[in-house]
């Protein structure tokens, strides 16, 4: 599989901490290996559009969309609490 992030995402991502910037590219990373990797805690997040969630870390969470070969990361933003 291929992991896009959109202009959004890309804006988000380089705000990030460097040292959560370093953990969401592991997290990446497995979810190119597989979505459902336990480290992701990956879970549909808006069924009626295909927006999935996946963690970070305790605090920041990607969303992303599956289509046909591709992960495409939509936004990356802090948990809500």
């Amino acid at each position: 599989m291929l992991g896009v992030l959109t202009k959004t995402a890309e804006k988000q991502y380089l705000k990030l901490p460097k040292k959560t910037q370093l953990l969401c590219d592991k997290q990446i990373d497995f979810l190119l290996e597989n979505y459902r990797h336990s480290s992701l805690n990956s879970k549909k997040y808006d069924k009626s559009i295909g927006l999935w969630q996946a963690r970070i870390d305790k605090f920041y969470r990607f969303y992303f969309l599956i289509q046909e070969d591709k992960y495409i990361i939509v936004s990356i933003k802090k948990h809500p609490k």
